[in-house]
This record gives structure tokens, sequence and C-alpha cells, in this order.
């Protein structure tokens, strides 16, 4: 199965040493094999600094193990398939989210609106508006009119040309005036 991982920089994870492949002989989720969560925004709860960490799409295979907490698994056999970069991230996340509408929402995850400041965000809602700061990444994934399943995703990096920091944008890219705000 696809599941994504995060890592100190030199790719260790709690005093092991990581590789391309790896084997272990048990999955428990609550006690050895290796970790890794099918939401990739949940590595964000066991490794949240983007500075002094690294993140891995991975495919998690072997005895597999859940404990239901969050998307967390163990896993006997984990192959590292790609380092993501924010971008990567929030498009897995946005992937993830658009398959599983209904599972709870991460606290990288907004309600409507989002502002930005470091790093990324996704703002999710029927009409959802994000703004940000140079640099920042946000995802957009709204909902269809009458429930909580996903319709749209897109996101955009805030880069001074295309998307202007500090100015509210929807889900199209399309820049929302001060004024309608209210409106929407």
């Amino acid at each position: 199965m696809i599941a994504f991982k995060g890592f100190n920089k030199d790719l260790t994870c709690r005093g092991l040493k990581f590789n391309i492949f790896n084997i272990t002989d048990q999955a428990n989720c609550r006690q050895n094999g290796f970790h890794c969560a099918e939401n990739p925004l949940d590595c964000l709860s066991y490794y949240p600094d983007w500075e002094e960490s690294v993140y891995y799409k991975v495919l998690a295979s072997g005895d597999i193990n859940e404990d239901g907490n969050d998307s967390k698994i163990s896993c006997t056999e984990l192959t590292l398939l790609e380092k993501l970069d924010v971008e990567k991230f929030v498009y897995e996340s946005l992937k993830y989210m658009f398959i599983h509408p209904f599972r709870e929402w991460s606290n990288k995850v907004c309600a409507d609106r989002a502002e930005v400041k470091e790093g990324f965000m996704i703002v999710r809602g029927k009409k959802p508006l994000a703004k940000g700061k140079i640099g920042v990444t946000i995802g957009f994934a709204q909902e269809e009119e009458n429930t909580k399943k996903i319709m749209l995703v897109n996101q955009f990096k805030v880069d001074g040309k295309d998307v202007l920091p500090d100015v509210w944008y929807d889900i199209l890219g399309n820049p929302v005036s001060e004024e309608s705000e209210g409106d929407l």
C-alpha cells in the first residue's frame, strides 16, 4: 500500500537509519515495525518541523498493522519511493482528502478561509479562500454544496508574480477583492 513517512534529515527515525528498502520481522503499531501513515498530514504529528525533517512517499508491504488512532500503520517491509518537497506533499495531501473526504481533518486544514504565514496550509469548504506570504504553498479543497464530499482540488505557490502575497484567492486562482469577500 502507498503511505507516507517522516524522518530526521539524515533518514533516521527513532535511532534507526533507513535505506531505500527496509525489512523487519514484526509489525505492531504500538510496539514495533516500520511506522508510516496513509494520510501525509498525519506525518506532521510525529515530524512537525520542516526545517529538521524530510518526508517520503513509501510502499508499505509485508505484514501490516493499524491501531485506529489516525492513519498510522506499521509494516514489516518499507520501500522509500520519492522524497516530497512542500508542493508534492500538499498535492499528496489533497489527493488523500479527495479520496477520503469524510475522515478527520488535520490541524493543517482550515475551514473556509486561511491566511498562510509560512510553509503551507490547506483550506477546505464550499467556497474556500486563502492568502499568504511569499514562498508559501496553499492547497484548496472545495466541497459539494450539501455534503463534505470534495468536488475540486487545486494548489498554488505564492510567488509574487502569478500569485501575489496578501491577496485573497479562490480555488481557481482568481483574486477576490476586499469588497466582495463578505459576499462569498
